[in-house]
């Protein structure tokens, strides 16, 4: 894939002019990785913004007992780390789950293409304000005042809605999750997530296979989790 073909991958960039894809285009890099990489780290200095082409990315913090804590999955078309606009270092790790595709904008040129041309600049704000609006909705849901199985039903519900293929047994999440890195996204222990993953398993709301989700009935794992 080509530079020019990739900045229109990216729905934030897929916005922006024609001008400002050939602002983009010089100070643009399209790179693959292979699953379990890492794009960036925390604390790291990047001076570039980064679009997932093809594959799914993770992003997640280290807590103070360094477990991993997972935040957001990313897929084909999302930009990962828009709060480099301000020129810090990056505030999360960048994993990737499969072999991925990556585009890497350096951000000098970013701001300039911004500068002039507004469609991007309301792209570019619209897509950091959906962001904050889902940190609260995680927020809320890493709460106690969600059963730990329901919260297990919302996340898989929400992973199957954006990461999900069509099989003969149901909506497969399409990359490999195990239930440790399933456990590191909740913030819970692996052995209580297991269990709760059972409990599903046992309600025929989800199938488990080498490492494969499956939502036989998106619908009804929709209920199990707003049910009071």
């Amino acid at each position: 894939m080509t530079v020019q073909e990739a900045l229109t991958k990216i729905e934030v960039i897929a916005a922006a002019s024609s001008a400002s894809h050939a602002v983009l285009a010089p100070d643009s890099a399209v790179k693959n990785y292979k699953k379990g990489e890492h794009i960036f780290f925390d604390k790291e200095e990047t001076g570039s913004f980064y679009g997932v082409l093809a594959g799914t990315a993770a992003i997640y913090k280290m807590s103070s007992t360094f477990e991993k804590r997972g935040m957001f999955i990313y897929g084909a078309g999302a930009l990962l780390n828009e709060e480099s606009i301000d020129g810090k270092p990056a505030s999360v790790n960048a994993e990737l789950l499969r072999d991925s595709q990556i585009l890497r904008i350096r951000r000098s040129a970013f701001l300039r293409a911004c500068v002039a041309d507004p469609a991007l600049s309301k792209a570019f704000m619209d897509s950091m304000a959906m962001n904050i609006r889902r940190l609260y909705h995680l927020m809320k849901n890493t709460s106690n005042n969600l059963r730990g199985d329901r919260r297990i039903a919302a996340k898989l519900w929400k992973l199957s809605r954006d990461h999900g293929v069509q099989t003969e047994a149901g909506i497969e999440i399409s990359f490999d999750l195990s239930i440790t890195a399933l456990a590191e996204f909740l913030g819970s222990q692996r052995e209580t997530v297991s269990r709760q993953v059972k409990t599903l398993c046992d309600n025929g709301l989800v199938i488990v296979k080498n490492s494969r989700f499956i939502i036989p009935n998106r619908k009804k794992l929709l209920n199990y989790f707003e049910d009071p």
